[in-house]
């Protein structure tokens, strides 16, 4: 299976168990791997035969922007479910980042990770 990936992806959301996380909200930033085979593209050139990355991105900042949840992992599934549903696209791995987690001690980064596949 070949790989389409996007990193970094930043938006602002509202997600967490603490009041002024949902209050103020933070920047999460998410890194996908798209699993999908690039063969019919690639011998056509054709953009229609692949994964619209563009749309992809605009589509994982909407979730992250969208409804509030407790958990990353919560947020981590809606955003590979969402990448599921584009043709094509077999497997899916997120990974979101919540760089200001509300920790008491230094960090850099809290991160969850999933990987999910059509069933």
């Amino acid at each position: 299976m070949d790989r389409v990936a996007l990193r970094g992806l930043k938006a602002r959301g509202h997600h967490g168990v603490f009041p002024e996380e949902r209050e103020e909200g933070q920047t999460f930033v998410v890194d996908l791997v798209l699993g999908l085979d690039t063969r019919p593209a690639a011998a056509d050139d054709d953009l229609a035969k692949t994964v619209h990355y563009g749309i992809v991105a605009e589509e994982v900042v909407a979730v992250v922007q969208g409804e509030p949840v407790d958990l990353i992992e919560t947020l981590a599934e809606r955003i590979a479910q969402a990448c599921l549903k584009h043709k094509g696209v077999e497997e899916v791995e997120v990974c979101v980042h919540k760089p200001s987690a509300p920790i008491t001690v230094p960090f850099d980064d809290v991160t969850v990770t999933i990987t999910r596949s059509r069933v």
